[in-house]
């Protein structure tokens, strides 16, 4: 039927009597069809042959490369009441400028002269620790003087102990000689009796020797208590000695306590004023919280809280500000699948929602609107969308993004891998295999230092 061979079908089946035969056989174009049909078989075998850039896709879009610079919002340190407003949606705000007061509404902080007041307890404070400082400084001299006084009064106290131990000894000596006097005043009385008797003395020597022993008598009495006496102004002198250092050991444990004392309240003062300086400057910071300020040149973009008179709690946004001066990103995300083909550093294409693009992607060559882009960091956690999100910043050596870009906007992406057959691209997709591993110029050169 396809006149392929020289065996012809109508030589041995009767064609005629089918109807598909007849209407071949009556058709004009039946040899153009063949042709077409033909050529049509050649052409698309050919193309599978022809190459495929292989490449990942990914969706996203516009954000910033710097996270200071991508839009933010402004919240209240500090809760309180919206007084004034200084901006509207839509206004330019450099850094500093003010944005909205707002009042107090915490009973702590009510007070108007609450930063004065705290001020004055801290001037009070110092006065009281400088105070303890002179304290303890006179409490030091004290110490000094009971320790001088201690001195004088122990040497006193030693000198009269030395006295009396020197009048003991000239009692005993005086006693012992009494004694003496004694033994000998009883012997010459004893003799004159004897020679009384004798009648070799008169009895007025008797006598006169009688008186004279009763005279040695009383004075070794004399003697005696004096010796008694001497030992007992010792014992009087030892005694006040060892008062003085009980007393003033008891004088300068007493200084020394109040000496500690005051130390202590000084350092307990100066915590309290540490405290209470903490506090007052922690009152001059809150009051310049008052005034909600821009922290970078930026653009109002949204007002969150409006009107006067509304209160609020700390931490609460106020206004959404995007900053003047930003450098464009694009955030896209990948299958995971796709991971472990891409890495830092690798080229990538890149075009945007709303900007005029034709994308082949199997021929990156022939696609008109990308624009390049360089993979700049990606992240080993998958996302909530079940995909895995890359940064990509434009790429220096290709041409320059679109000045008119705003972040937010739609982005697609594609890398590119290995340039393979079409027949392969078609036999891995039915398949589901993943694109072939691919190694950036990158890795090749790290490879080449190991």
């Amino acid at each position: 039927m396809l006149n392929i061979t020289n065996n012809r079908i109508e030589k041995y089946v009767d064609i005629t009597k089918y109807q598909s035969a007849k209407v071949f056989a009556d058709n004009r174009h039946y040899k153009i069809i063949k042709k077409i049909l033909a050529g049509t078989a050649i052409l698309v075998v050919l193309l599978m042959f022809l190459p495929w850039t292989q490449n990942i896709k990914g969706s996203g879009f516009v954000t910033t490369l710097k996270p200071n610079q991508r839009p933010q919002e402004i919240q209240t340190a500090i809760a309180g009441r919206i007084e004034k407003w200084f901006v509207q949606e839509g206004d330019f705000v450099k850094k500093g400028d003010t944005i909205l007061f707002i009042s107090e509404i915490k009973e702590d902080y009510l007070d108007p002269n609450l930063v004065e007041n705290t001020g004055n307890q801290v001037k009070a404070k110092e006065g009281a620790v400088q105070s303890y400082a002179e304290k303890a400084k006179a409490l030091d001299s004290q110490i000094n003087a009971i320790e001088n006084e201690r001195s004088l009064k122990l040497r006193q106290a030693q000198n009269k102990l030395r006295q009396a131990h020197l009048k003991v000894k000239s009692d005993s000596i005086e006693f012992e000689a009494a004694k003496t006097q004694l033994k000998i005043a009883r012997t010459q009385f004893n003799r004159s009796i004897t020679l009384n008797k004798e009648g070799l003395k008169p009895l007025s020597d008797v006598e006169e020797k009688r008186m004279k022993l009763q005279d040695t008598e009383a004075k070794i009495i004399t003697s005696e208590n004096k010796y008694i006496a001497s030992k007992n102004e010792v014992l009087n002198a030892t005694m006040e000695l060892s008062r003085i250092t009980a007393e003033y050991s008891e004088k300068k444990a007493k200084a020394s306590s109040d000496k500690q004392s005051a130390i202590s309240s000084q350092f307990d003062t100066e915590a309290q004023v540490n405290k209470l300086k903490n506090q007052y400057k922690n009152y001059q910071i809150r009051n310049g919280l008052y005034y909600i300020t821009a922290p970078q040149d930026g653009y109002v973009n949204r007002a969150i809280q409006s009107g006067v008179g509304e209160t609020m709690k700390e931490g609460t946004a106020v206004v959404t500000i995007m900053p003047a001066n930003f450098e464009i990103a694009v955030e896209t995300y990948i299958d995971p699948i796709d991971f472990p083909l891409v890495k830092k550093g690798e080229k990538i294409r890149v075009w945007f929602d709303g900007w005029p693009t034709i994308v082949f992607s199997g021929w990156p060559g022939a696609s008109y609107g990308t624009f390049g882009g360089i993979i700049v960091a990606k992240e080993n956690f998958i996302s909530e969308n079940g995909k895995y999100r890359v940064l990509i910043a434009p790429d220096s050596k290709d041409k320059k993004w679109p000045d008119l870009l705003s972040i937010g906007a739609g982005a697609q992406t594609l890398a590119l891998l290995n340039d393979v057959p079409i027949w392969f691209e078609i036999w891995r997709t039915l398949n589901g295999f993943p694109p072939n591993f691919y190694t950036g110029e990158n890795s090749k050169k790290d490879e080449k230092k190991k």
